[in-house]
């Protein structure tokens, strides 16, 4: 069956009072996979935080506006970070890639893996000095649960999302999706109920999408009742806009020892993008270029 692009479907329901994003994703989530190496379980731990990104960056006016999603935990993940942006970007990583494993992977409940901890929103405006910055405990070990938890305690906006990856028998990602609904201000609690009950209906995103299901169709199905109103369709990919010049920067800043240390080899020194695991290396004129421009500026 042939691929169909990925892209992200704004839309409305119940005359404009829920809005909703749906992600088509798999080619996202299969270039995150590769780009890290990730097997099964860190796909599906990635991939949903991925997806989730991808639906939360739609409130973002500008392009280069961002939005990060961070978790804190005691279980085998660890933790994750990753980043969206308003043109439908998204990169990330785990903070322990492969997640330790004490017995095989019995089930897709993920709760055990991430244990206690936090889940943290940033959105970074271009321009502003600080970041806006919301924080929660984990209560679910499910991150569309969490997040929804999220958006009920910061900012008291009832919002449910679904987040899913279908695989194949190879352990391969062959569908991904998600979706968000959020309620606007002055939404009826009966209309939030009668959502919730069409969610409860909801089939896997992941297979769906697997199966050449087309977003339209998929909204027309679900919430035909509630006549939804498509507002924009757009790509979204996995993409990290690291740079050679960019790491450069980065070992500028480093103390002057440890600047003076690398330039002692052994070379090349190799250097890595945690968001997107591409590989700079630094031969020694490289690193002696460095060492003069450091020595030569006003970095401390």
């Amino acid at each position: 069956m042939k691929q169909l692009p990925d892209e992200r479907t704004r839309f409305l329901l119940g005359d404009k009072a829920v809005r909703g994003v749906l992600v088509r994703g798999t080619d996202l989530v299969n270039e995150m996979r590769s780009k890290h190496g990730l097997g099964l379980l860190e796909t599906l731990v990635l991939g949903h935080a991925c997806l989730a990104a991808t639906l939360l960056a739609t409130t973002l006016k500008g392009d280069k506006d961002r939005l990060a999603l961070r978790v804190e935990c005691s279980g085998p993940i660890k933790g994750l970070v990753v980043e969206g942006n308003g043109a439908g970007e998204v990169r990330g990583y785990l903070r322990q890639n492969p997640i330790p494993l004490e017995n095989p992977l019995e089930s897709f409940d993920l709760a055990p893996f991430f244990g206690a901890g936090f889940l943290s929103v940033s959105t970074h405006l271009a321009g502003a000095s600080q970041p806006f910055t919301g924080t929660i405990m984990l209560e679910h070990g499910n991150l569309a649960l969490d997040l929804s938890q999220y958006f009920q305690t910061s900012e008291q906006t009832p919002t449910a999302i679904a987040l899913s990856i279908q695989f194949d028998s190879e352990g391969l990602p062959v569908g991904a999706g998600g979706l968000l609904l959020q309620a606007m201000p002055g939404v009826e609690p009966v209309l939030m109920g009668e959502l919730e009950e069409c969610l409860a209906g909801l089939p896997s995103l992941g297979r769906y999408f697997a199966e050449g299901g087309e977003p339209e169709d998929l909204l027309a199905a679900q919430f035909g009742a509630f006549q939804p109103e498509i507002l924009t369709t757009a790509p979204v990919l996995f993409a990290c806009p690291c740079s050679r010049e960019e790491i450069s920067a980065r070992l500028l800043t480093l103390p002057k020892e440890d600047l003076d240390e690398l330039r002692s080899g052994p070379f090349p020194v190799e250097t890595c993008c945690h968001y997107c695991n591409t590989t700079y290396l630094f031969d020694r004129q490289d690193m002696e270029a460095l060492w003069q421009e450091r020595i030569f500026s006003r970095h401390p």
